[in-house]
C-alpha cells in the first residue's frame, strides 16, 4: 500500500505531507505461508534537494522491493531544509525528523519500535541529512544509508556573495545553516557529531556509504567514510562508475535493502568492513 498521509507538526508549526510504504496488501499465491504479523522494521528515507516525499517513488522501484521485503518506508518532505535546525528561522527540521516523525508513525502505524529494526537513509541533500540525524538520534536508528551525499559545509561556509542562484548565494546556504563561521563544530558538522558520538560511549549505528565516481561529491564522501573508520565506526563503501542521477540511486537503493538486517538471507557484516 502506498499513503499518502498529512498531520500537523507541533515541531514545524504547519502541516505536513509524507508518503508511506506499508506492505499490508502483499498478494498471497495459493501455498504461500500467510507472513507473521509484527511490527514492520522501518526505513526513514529522505529526498534531495529540489525534491518532496513523492522523489523517491517516482524515481526508483522502491515500492516494490520494499514490498518484497516486508519493509515499511516513510518518506517525509523538507524543502530545501537539509534536514537540520535553524531557531532562528524556526524551521526544526532536525528535530521534526529524528524525533517527531518517528513517534509521530510508530504511533500511527503498525511500526517496530526497536533501534535495530529502525533505519534511515537519503540521497544527497537526503545522504547528508541521514548522517546528521543518525549521528543525533544512534538510540533510535541503528543503521544510516547515505547515496552520494551532499558533505558541503565546507563549500557553504565559503560561501561570500548573495546571487540569484539558489546553489551559489550565500543566503540561501544562511537560511538554511545559520551563521556560517559557526558551522564547524555545531550540530550541522557531520565530522564534529561523529567524533562526540565515538567518544561518548552510546550506541554507534552501522553504516551504508556509496557514491558514483563521476559523480563531483565523491571526494567528500570518501574523506567521511575515512573518517568514521578511523572513529571505529562499522562503515560499508561502494563506489562505482555513475552520476549524480536516478539511474545511480534505483541501482544503489535496492543495494541498501539487500544490505539491511530485514530477514534471515541478510548476511552478517564484520565491523569495520570496507568493500570497494
Amino acid at each position: 500500500a502506498l499513503i499518502q498521509c498529512n498531520f500537523f507538526s507541533r515541531t514545524l508549526m504547519r502541516t505536513v505531507p509524507i508518503q508511506v510504504i506499508l506492505p499490508t496488501d502483499k498478494m498471497m499465491f495459493p501455498g504461500m505461508a500467510e507472513p507473521e504479523e509484527k511490527p514492520y522494521k522501518t526505513l526513514y528515507l529522505l529526498h534531495g534537494i529540489f525534491g518532496n516525499y513523492t522523489y523517491w517513488v517516482s524515481g526508483t522501484r522502491i515500492q516494490s522491493w520494499a514490498q518484497d521485503k516486508n519493509l515499511a518506508v516513510v518518506m517525509p518532505s523538507a524543502d530545501n531544509a537539509f534536514y537540520v535546525d535553524n531557531p532562528a528561522s524556526n524551521a526544526m527540521y532536525g528535530t521534526f525528523i529524528h524525533e517527531e516523525l518517528v513517534e509521530f508513525t510508530r504511533k500511527s502505524f503498525p511500526l517496530s519500535r526497536k533501534r535495530e529494526d529502525t533505519f534511515i537513509g537519503g540521497l544527497s541533500m537526503g545522504g547528508y541529512g541521514s548522517i546528521v540525524n543518525g549521528l543525533q538520534a544512534p538510540e533510535t536508528f541503528g543503521a544510516v544509508c547515505a547515496l552520494s551525499s551532499a558533505l558541503i559545509l565546507e563549500k557553504a561556509a565559503g560561501m561570500r556573495e548573495y546571487t540569484d542562484f539558489l546553489m551559489t548565494n550565500k543566503g540561501y546556504y544562511e537560511s538554511v545553516f545559520g551563521a556560517l563561521d559557526e558551522l564547524k563544530g555545531s550540530d550541522k558538522d557531520y565530522d564534529a557529531l561523529a567524533e562526540k558520538l565515538a567518544a561518548s560511549g552510546r550506541p554507534k549505528p552501522r553504516f551504508y556509504m556509496a557514491c558514483g565516481t563521476q559523480d563531483d561529491l565523491i571526494a567528500g564522501n570518501r574523506d567521511f567514510r575515512d573518517h568514521l573508520k578511523a572513529l571505529d565506526f562499522d562503515v560499508t563503501w561502494e563506489e562505482a562508475p555513475g552520476r549524480h542521477d536516478w539511474e545511480f540511486w534505483d541501482t544503489y537503493i535496492k543495494k541498501v535493502l539487500d544490505w539491511l538486517p530485514l530477514g534471515e538471507e541478510q548476511k552478517a557484516v564484520s565491523s569495520g568492513n570496507v568493500s570497494q
